[in-house]
């Protein structure tokens, strides 16, 4: 697969197409938000109740009392226990283990431009075969790096944009890891603006259900997809 940039496209036109995909995929969008939110919660009311932590945090958060620096202080020693470590280790490890549910969005996409029916079972394409562990594998190198980058908040932004293509490229070209960083990095270079602005519209769409009682973001909250495949169907064509 190679790939190359056409004429340079509208924002409007990226943030139009974005909307569409989501639009006519709602029913999914429920699906992916209903599976997803269920197996995290089923897995972090478990890790609750075999760890504590809800219940340690509502001790800790009786010293916002006696000011924030008494508050940060309880917080540490509860974050530096053995408990909170293994809370922790269980719910990054479920949070990667959901991300390949994300690629079943673009084999959806792709499917309506081919003018075929999406089918619930596309969801679960990032599962198939070994390719699970490829995706895996980007999430977990996603991952720790966005975390390393989340309190600088700039930073994180960057490394969002240096990757946003990464997943369809290694989806839908073949792409390795690192190959696809690099043709990133280099659309970034030329569609900084529509990037950016994409990519913090998302953001805001993505949550902004949480703010309607929660059932919003049921809709809102796998949005996310539709914009990179969006913005990747736009800047990126494919060659065989």
């Amino acid at each position: 697969m190679e790939s190359k940039y056409p004429q340079k496209p509208g924002l409007d036109f990226i943030l139009k197409q974005a909307f569409l995909y989501w639009n006519k995929t709602l029913m999914f969008q429920l699906m992916f938000s209903i599976m997803y939110f269920g197996v995290f919660m089923t897995v972090f009311f478990m890790c609750d109740m075999k760890y504590g932590i809800i219940g340690e945090f509502n001790e800790v958060s009786k010293y916002l009392q006696d000011g924030m620096q008494a508050y940060v202080t309880e917080l540490n020693k509860l974050v530096a226990t053995e408990n909170y470590q293994n809370f922790s280790l269980w719910m990054m490890g479920t949070t990667i283990f959901l991300y390949p549910l994300n690629l079943g969005f673009y084999q959806i996409y792709r499917k309506i431009d081919l003018g075929e029916k999406p089918e619930l079972a596309d969801l679960f394409v990032g599962y198939n075969g070994l390719n699970f562990f490829k995706y895996i594998s980007f999430y977990i190198f996603w991952y720790f790096i966005f975390k390393f980058t989340a309190p600088t908040i700039i930073l994180a932004v960057i490394w969002v944009c240096i990757t946003i293509f990464v997943a369809p490229m290694m989806f839908f070209m073949n792409k390795t890891i690192f190959e696809s960083i690099s043709l990133n990095f280099k659309a970034l270079k030329m569609y900084f603006l529509e990037i950016f602005v994409c990519v913090i519209v998302a953001v805001i769409f993505k949550y902004i259900g949480f703010l309607l009682f929660f059932v919003g973001a049921l809709f809102t909250f796998p949005f996310w997809n539709a914009m990179i495949y969006s913005l990747y169907k736009t800047i990126f064509s494919e060659k065989g």
